[in-house]
C-alpha cells in the first residue's frame, strides 16, 4: 500500500513539476556567481511548494473556502509582474537595476513556485480525496523529498557548458519572457478576468 503510494507520488510529482526545471534553471542563470544562490533557490522552492501542499491538503479536508478554485488563476499575476519588472530592468540597461534584478531572492522563488503550482493544487486535491490519510502523508513526504532533487536537476541543467553559455548570453531576455509567458498561461488557462 505505502509502496504503491510512493510510486504514484513520484509519477504525479514528475508530471506536475517538470516545467519547474526550466524556471529554476533560469533562476540559477540569473543568480550565477552570487554566493548562496543554491540555498536561496532551495529555500524558495520549499516555501512555495509547502504553500502548494498546504493549500491542496486544506482544500481536500474541506477548507475549500480557504482557497476557492476561482482564485488560483490569479496567481498568474505574480510571475507576470516579476517578468515585467525584469524586462523593464533589461530594457533600461541600467547596471544598478540589472544587478538588483539578478539578486535571486527566496520570496521571489517561493512566489513563482506557488503561482506556477495552481495546476498542482488542481491535480493533488482529487488525488488526496481518493486515498487514505496515510497515503496523503506518504505523497507529501515523497513530494518534499523530490523538491530537492528537482532543484539539483535544474542546477545540473543550468551548469552544463552548452546550456550555461546560452543561459548566460540570453538570460536577460529568456528570464522575463518565460515569467511573462508563464503568468499569461496561468491567467488564460484558468479563465482569470474572463479570458
Amino acid at each position: 500500500m505505502i509502496l504503491s503510494s510512493v510510486l504514484q507520488a513520484v509519477g504525479l510529482f514528475i508530471a506536475t513539476n517538470i516545467d519547474d526545471i526550466i524556471v529554476l534553471s533560469l533562476f540559477f542563470a540569473r543568480g550565477a556567481g552570487q554566493r548562496g544562490t543554491t540555498a536561496r533557490l532551495i529555500a524558495g522552492q520549499y516555501l512555495g511548494f509547502a504553500g502548494i501542499l498546504g493549500a491542496a491538503v486544506l482544500v481536500s479536508v474541506g477548507a475549500g473556502s480557504f482557497l476557492p478554485q476561482e482564485v488560483i488563476p490569479y496567481f498568474g499575476l505574480i510571475p507576470l509582474a516579476l517578468g515585467l519588472w525584469a524586462a523593464w530592468g533589461a530594457w533600461r540597461d541600467d547596471d544598478d537595476a540589472q544587478a538588483a534584478g539578478k539578486n535571486v531572492g527566496v520570496w521571489t522563488v517561493a512566489g513563482v513556485t506557488f503561482a506556477n503550482g495552481g495546476d498542482n493544487i488542481g491535480v493533488y486535491v482529487p488525488v488526496f480525496l481518493s486515498v487514505e490519510p496515510a497515503a496523503v502523508v506518504a505523497f507529501c513526504v515523497v513530494f518534499l523529498l523530490l523538491v530537492a532533487v528537482l532543484v539539483m536537476l535544474a542546477k545540473f541543467v543550468a551548469t552544463r557548458p552548452p546550456i550555461a553559455e546560452v543561459l548566460e548570453r540570453w538570460e536577460h531576455v529568456l528570464f522575463p519572457v518565460v515569467l511573462i509567458g508563464l503568468g499569461i498561461v496561468i491567467l488564460v488557462s484558468g479563465g482569470a478576468f474572463g479570458l
